[in-house]
């Protein structure tokens, strides 16, 4: 995400701090440098214009003249700025009213809006919501059935509708039906085209008008970039929308559309997908966006994520088990399974703050998540006695080992190494003194 802003914004700031001093000449040289590196991100060239203007502005006054640490204070100028292009602080989906409370997804073909519904499902799950899904797409083939397997897959009820029944008659008996069944909410999954067009508008004009939905969010594929932020010009101007969702933004390397489209539509981006996987949908939350553009990381994501994918009577077990010497590879394939509740390793190591930087250089920031899913194949090829006693896998059983997960027999000697290092380590730690352990509840991972 952003990787190519973010390496080419990097550059002009550390050319800014090889300056003691900065003069109006090298400000203004580093502001057509990030002026570049924002237009090849896409970034709409208005966008653009108007935020070097606000930069330089403050910039060449005595905010940064007049500081101690003048390259610095234009990066924080440069933050504040970036944060307030991006809408300044989060906007949440508004859920007031009597329920069930209508919220209808509208967007293009092959923008990731019959998967947004449902993993707007499971993160209303996740605040104790109970949602219904709505398939109101008549067109697209099989977008009903994939809206339904979803559900089932979440637990999730949905609206079966009729062969013959319309997308606003769908609408209209789903609002009977959550009504009945006492849900909090239906998210709608209307209708894209390959275009806008007027049959389009039409339709969602229609169901607006009778469902009144409580939010109309747009779902956008922020790889498109320009096109995008034109979708949603179009859309908010036809239409009316409250917010906006960008899929695929783990793929955007550029984030020319989520740098524009709060600017140019006066929308706000309120959700981010960033994976494939239904749990992969994050509040946006431009501060934090900004901090990950431009190398700071986002250790309050990361500690979210955490708390969501950690179970706290778990950790408070396994504390125990560090204490006593007793961790077994049970528990480090515990620790594991729940790190990938978290998302993608690569994404991870991309919230601590310095860490990307600091791993680019040595060439080590590619991380293989297929490395986690052979470590628990080859833990759950052992018998129980081997995961809690490692001294008996010899040479044979590590063989069979081997054979039996799809790994070699380095690939199980490594993982051994590895957890025997994790063990020893986890030993240090509890005879430091228990009272730093005891406070945290942080899991150990290695």
């Amino acid at each position: 995400m952003f990787d190519s802003l973010s390496s080419k914004l990097e550059a002009v700031f550390k050319k800014l701090r090889g300056h003691g001093k900065l003069t109006e000449q090298n400000i203004e040289e580093a502001l057509k440098e990030v002026r570049v590196a924002l237009l090849e991100a896409d970034v709409n060239f208005k966008v653009v214009k108007e935020f070097i203007q606000s930069v330089q502005q403050r910039a060449i006054g005595q905010e940064v003249m007049a500081s101690l640490t003048p390259a610095q204070q234009l990066i924080k100028i440069v933050k504040e700025e970036m944060i307030s292009l991006m809408g300044g602080q989060e906007q949440r989906i508004q859920l007031s009213g009597s329920p069930p409370i209508p919220i209808m997804l509208v967007g293009l073909h092959g923008c990731g809006k019959t998967t947004t519904a449902a993993k707007l499902a499971r993160h209303f799950l996740g605040m104790r919501k109970r949602p219904y899904l709505v398939p109101a797409d008549v067109y697209r083939p099989a977008a009903i059935e994939q809206l339904q397997r979803l559900g089932e897959e979440l637990n999730v009820e949905f609206y079966r509708p009729t062969p013959s029944q319309e997308p606003l008659e769908i609408c209209l008996k789903a609002r009977e039906a959550a009504l009945k069944g006492g849900f909090d909410l239906m998210l709608i999954d209307t209708a894209g085209r390959l275009h806008i067009d007027e049959a389009l508008m039409l339709e969602l004009r229609e169901i607006k008008t009778q469902i009144k939905p409580k939010e109309i969010l747009l779902v956008a594929d922020a790889m498109t970039g320009q096109d995008a932020v034109n979708v949603a010009k179009s859309f908010n101007e036809r239409l009316g929308i409250d917010g906006i969702i960008l899929t695929k933004m783990d793929g955007d390397a550029r984030g020319g559309a989520a740098l524009s489209i709060k600017a140019v539509t006066q929308k706000p981006i309120k959700l981010i997908g960033v994976g494939e996987k239904l749990d992969a949908l994050e509040v946006f939350h431009p501060e934090r966006m900004v901090s990950r553009i431009l190398g700071m990381g986002d250790v309050l994501t990361l500690i979210e994520k955490a708390e969501a994918a950690f179970d706290e009577k778990k950790a408070r077990e396994l504390e125990k088990k560090i204490r006593k010497d007793s961790f077994t590879l049970e528990d480090f394939r515990d620790q594991l399974q729940q790190i990938r509740k978290m998302g993608s390793l690569e994404s991870i190591l991309h919230m601590i703050p310095g860490l990307p930087k600091m791993m680019k250089g040595r060439g080590e920031l590619q991380v293989d998540d297929k490395e986690l899913i052979h470590v628990e194949a080859i833990i759950n090829s052992m018998t129980p006695k081997e995961r809690a006693n490692i001294a008996i896998i010899n040479g044979s059983r590590r063989l069979r080992i081997a054979k039996g997960s799809g790994t070699s027999v380095q690939e199980v000697n490594r993982l051994l190494k590895q957890y025997a290092q994790a063990r020893k380590m986890m030993k240090q730690f509890s005879k430091i003194g228990q009272k730093g352990m005891g406070r945290g509840r942080v899991p150990f991972f290695s």
